[in-house]
Formats: structure tokens, sequence, C-alpha cells
């Protein structure tokens, strides 16, 4: 059995290689028989690229389930929330050290994640290969 993150969603737009997705993002207790009365129920609309071959294949309005591994959904936090923290604690704690001053020591590992964000921007088209969608 794999272990696979589903979401069912409707096919927006078809590009030459590419369908985009919209896909409805409810949190757990938005199932809830009380939801519509109560504040902790959220839902939020999100548009999926799906980079696929045969992207002529899909029609507009035609309903999909988007899916994507456990692994990819790790990686993808690992790097978007994950390695920017320990980026930013350990040059917030370096800089705390060696300046003693708080303002620097902020304002550095804040600029600290300037380079990271710039790098993986650059590497966007390999990591789009590794952090990918298919639709099943």
């Amino acid at each position: 059995m794999r272990n696979d993150i589903a979401h069912s969603g409707v096919v927006e737009s078809v590009e030459d290689g590419c369908v985009h997705v919209r896909i409805v993002q409810t949190s757990a207790c938005a199932a809830c028989k009380v939801a519509s009365h109560c504040n902790a129920s959220e839902s939020k609309e999100k548009l999926i690229d799906v980079f696929c071959s045969n992207s002529t294949s899909y029609n507009i309005g035609q309903v999909v389930t988007v899916m994507a591994s456990r692994q990819v959904a790790t990686h993808a936090l690992m790097l978007g929330f994950g390695l920017p923290f320990l980026i930013l604690v350990s040059v917030l704690v370096l800089v705390l050290i060696l300046t003693g001053n708080e303002l620097w020591a902020a304002l550095s590992g804040l600029f600290a994640l300037f380079p990271y964000y710039g790098v993986l921007y650059l590497l966007r088209d390999r990591l789009r290969d590794k952090l990918s969608f298919w639709i099943e």
C-alpha cells in the first residue's frame, strides 16, 4: 500500500504540459456537524500545477484526483520551513554571541534567509521535477 496524499479537485485550465487544478483544502473539523456555527472550521481553495506529458487529455471542469507522496510533502516542508528555521536561529544565536547586540542578531537572522530563498528560486525547475504532483 502506498502512502500517498490525495485531494479531489476540478481542472481550471490546461496548458502545454501543465494542468491547473483547483482543490478545496479543509481543516479536520470542517466536516463536523456544527462546523457552520464554529469559528475553528475553515477551508481554502488552492490552485495546484500538475506537470504532465498528457495534459491535452484533460478538459476544463473535469473532476480529478491530485496525488503526492508523503516523501514529497516531507521534503517540501523541510525546504520551505525546516531549513529556513534552522538558518534563522543559527545566525541569530551566532551573531548574538559574537556581538551581544540583539538588533543586529535579529536583522542578520532575517537577512540570512534572502540567499537561501534566492537559491531555492534559482533551483525551482530542478525542485519542480522532484517535488511534483500527479493526477490519478
